[in-house]
């Protein structure tokens, strides 16, 4: 199955760059660039009409081919996931693991720099507690933050 798969994606990008290379040799009707490649001479290879009859027949040749091979693609594809319908790249990826809470002390505390009031140490038993650093919010409004 993968074999006939490379084929056709090989078929698919011939006949594009031959529908690229088609369209930018040929000339639009009034541009007179064409003469340069030998249109407008009656015994050139193409024959009496010009390569215009010739290449607008090989541009059609080339999508049709382009269009079957995308048609043929399609049916690969549909055809190797058993008709399912995938969302994409991102479902095939391993699933991550989930963020951990940060680790605590033996007292709640996060372990690491001071976090605010909540990580200020407990007073001993008997005396008062420490009262907590003010945060923004709870400062005065006539007191400038530091």
């Amino acid at each position: 199955m993968s074999g006939m798969y490379n084929l056709v994606v090989i078929i698919q990008v011939i006949s594009a760059i031959a529908i690229i290379g088609l369209v930018l040799l040929q000339h639009g009707k009034g541009a007179d660039m064409g003469a340069a490649f030998g249109s407008g001479a009656s015994g050139s290879l193409f024959g009496a009409t010009g390569s215009s009859n010739f290449m607008s027949k090989s541009t059609g040749v080339a999508a049709a081919i382009f269009f079957s091979a995308t048609l043929a693609l399609a049916y690969i594809t549909t055809q190797h996931n058993n008709g399912t319908v995938s969302g994409g790249v991102m479902d095939k990826a391993l699933p991550t693991a989930p963020a951990t809470a940060p680790a605590t002390g033996s007292a709640g505390i996060p372990n690491g720099p001071a976090a605010g009031p909540a990580a200020a140490p407990a007073a001993p038993a008997g005396q008062p507690a420490a009262p907590a650093a003010q945060t923004p919010a709870q400062a005065p409004a006539n007191s400038i933050p530091k």
